[in-house]
């Protein structure tokens, strides 16, 4: 069942016992035209992390979110409490969402040209940074006897006020264990290659034959 936790889980649980690095959970916001006999994750990535998380202990856990069509303040939480729950081990694979009909679930009738998707991601991410590093270091006390739980003035707004966005900040939670979520990237246009040299520390890519790239290329020249 493509939609149990439980399997995920083993999956994982299996990875770590394998030790690899990491796991990785595509995601994409439509339902496919070949879902009849595509077998995908079903469980929105981030909400399945949680709970593998908490059964795992050491391997990295990747989710897939996308930029254009997620509020950066919720994206960076989410991705902040998920480093939390898990100590330091989670990455996010940031994806501006190349599907056409994306947008009509989302409130937005045109799709997003590509240009104008990479666009909006640069000015994203640099908000979702600021927002994991409002927090500072030493801004956490914990002090129950004296009942002070955090220093106000190592707790700092973004207020972000760009082209595209507008976000007050600061984030409602403590800065991350690994200070933030590790970036991962995609992207094989020009424009997402340069996306992911500024951004990523890691990058996913496809090592093929030179056919078979040609039409891979072709294929994913606007994503």
């Amino acid at each position: 069942d493509l939609a149990d936790i439980d399997f995920y889980t083993q999956l994982a649980l299996t990875a770590e016992r394998g030790m690899l690095d990491s796991i990785f959970l595509a995601d994409q916001l439509v339902v496919s035209e070949d879902v009849a006999h595509a077998a995908r994750t079903w469980l929105e990535p981030i909400t399945a992390l949680g709970a593998i998380a908490h059964a795992t202990q050491n391997i990295g856990l990747i989710a897939t979110a996308s930029s254009t069509y997620t509020e950066a303040f919720n994206l960076a939480r989410q991705f902040a409490s998920l480093d939390h729950i898990s100590a330091g081990r989670v990455g996010w694979n940031i994806v501006t969402t190349w599907a056409a009909n994306a947008g009509r679930n989302f409130n937005v009738s045109e799709q997003v040209t590509h240009a104008e998707r990479y666009v909006l991601a640069e000015e994203y991410v640099q908000i979702c940074k600021a927002l994991w590093d409002s927090w500072g270091d030493d801004a956490v006390v914990d002090d129950r006897a004296s009942g002070l739980y955090a220093r106000r003035d190592d707790i700092k707004p973004i207020n972000h006020s760009g082209a595209h966005f507008n976000v007050a900040g600061p984030l409602n939670l403590p800065r991350c264990p690994q200070g933030r979520p590790v970036l991962v990237q995609a992207g094989s246009s020009e424009t997402g290659r340069d996306f992911a040299a500024r951004h990523a520390e890691a990058v996913f890519t496809a090592h093929l034959e030179k056919e078979t790239a040609q039409a891979f290329y072709t294929d994913l020249k606007t994503r």
